[in-house]
């Protein structure tokens, strides 16, 4: 008698759903395939499948693949998938199927399908994942993402050591092709040192990794110093050009970045230079010029020096000084010591003093009483000290204007802060 194995029908087309090679798959790392085939339903004799179990997917390098794996079956007539896992990434494989019965019968195989083993997911950013410096005791976070490059469902987990740490988005299951989960690591140092480990994504058999390193530093909790050391190290400095120039240094234990001046009368800007400096062109209004200068380190800690600049007016006086019972007081002095106040005037916010007009006899002691209170106007207006005055009361036609009078008038207008 002789013995009829049934095989069952097989149907031949036998496809491929392939993705590219992933950027960052280790040398001979883990890759995947996914097959795909449309389930038998009749025997190889004409005969109603009733009976299919399994299917075995042959894989392999070579031309005839081995050895087998088994999927259990769906009922007849529907599509097959199945994922070869654990494959070499870049190499070429040939896929073959057959069906198996419940009695153990096998088909005969498919026609073979090739194509290139990739790794399903991929992560970014693709290279060194660097967090800076961090302080003791402080930490840092950077997200990356992971993403689905071959459809499906990819799952899997990510990980990395000490000081480094996972703290969302493992584990991930990522359904169909592009979809993406962000992964946040976290940099916690210990140590005032450069801490280097790996983050290890895996699914499905496949491994990818990244470096992640960064650096532990001790906070800095001392300010810079900062100098002023020209045109004067002291704390005031009087000039008749309204454009100043300061110099200086600065240090500090992890470096200056910039150096800064502010005038408490107005502008500010940044200085040349750091350990060196230089700040130019300063504009200073008439009087006094609070001026600060500020350094500052890498992470923002701040030193300052300070220096109070008066821009005085450089007035120039006929027959300066006048001598007693040496020199005849004139119209001129006087029209000279009016232009004096009325610039300082102004330069304090008032306005020009209204003088008593010349007359035909001279100079009168309304004249000299004018001269002081447009004066001491301006002092009162800043805040200073009026002068003392030979002769406080000047009377017309009963007091002499002597060269003391004009003189006294001359320096106060000079010393006027």
């Amino acid at each position: 008698m002789r013995l009829l194995i049934r095989r069952p029908q097989w149907l031949v087309g036998l496809g491929l759903a392939l993705g590219g090679v992933s950027l960052v798959a280790a040398p001979g790392g883990a890759g995947v395939l996914d097959a795909s085939w449309t389930a038998p339903t009749a025997n190889s004799d004409g005969s109603l499948l009733t009976d299919l179990a399994s299917y075995r997917v042959y894989s392999g390098t070579s031309s005839v693949p081995c050895p087998p794996s088994s999927t259990p079956s769906p009922p007849p007539n529907q599509t097959v998938t199945f994922r070869l896992t654990g494959l070499s990434t870049g190499s070429l494989y040939n896929v073959s199927v057959t069906a198996v019965d419940t009695s153990g019968n096998e088909s005969a195989c498919s026609a073979p399908a090739s194509a290139t083993a990739r790794i399903g997911f991929a992560v970014s950013p693709t290279g060194t994942v660097n967090f800076g410096t961090v302080n003791l005791g402080a930490l840092a976070d950077q997200v990356l993402t992971v993403s689905n490059t071959s459809g499906g469902t990819v799952s899997g987990t990510v990980s990395s050591s000490a000081p480094f740490s996972v703290v969302s988005g493992s584990p991930f299951s990522l359904v169909g092709l592009g979809a993406t989960q962000a992964v946040t690591v976290r940099f916690t140092p210990i140590t005032s040192a450069t801490a280097t480990a790996n983050l290890t994504a895996s699914a499905d058999g496949d491994t990818v990794s990244r470096i992640l390193t960064g650096t532990g530093i001790v906070p800095d909790t001392i300010p810079p110093t900062v100098a002023i050391t020209s045109p004067t190290s002291g704390s005031t400095y009087s000039t008749s050009n309204p454009l100043l120039t300061l110099g200086g240094t600065a240090s500090d234990s992890i470096g200056v970045t910039q150096v800064t001046w502010r005038n408490g009368r107005g502008g500010s800007g940044t200085a040349e230079g750091t350990t060196k400096w230089t700040a130019s062109g300063i504009p200073l209004q008439l009087g006094l010029n609070v001026l600060t200068v500020t350094a500052r380190d890498t992470i923002g800690t701040i030193g300052i020096a300070t220096m109070t600049a008066t821009l005085t007016i450089a007035f120039t006086f006929t027959d300066d000084p006048l001598v007693a019972q040496g020199t005849i007081v004139r119209a001129a002095h006087f029209a000279e010591l009016r232009a004096a106040i009325d610039s300082v005037r102004t330069a304090r916010g008032l306005m020009p003093f209204a003088w008593t007009a010349a007359t035909s006899t001279g100079v009168l002691g309304v004249h000299v009483t004018e001269l002081r209170r447009a004066l001491n106007e301006a002092y009162q207006a800043v805040g200073g000290t009026a002068p003392t005055y030979t002769d406080p009361t000047v009377a017309s036609g009963l007091t002499v204007i002597k060269a003391v009078h004009l003189n006294e008038l001359r320096a106060a207008v000079r010393g006027l802060p």
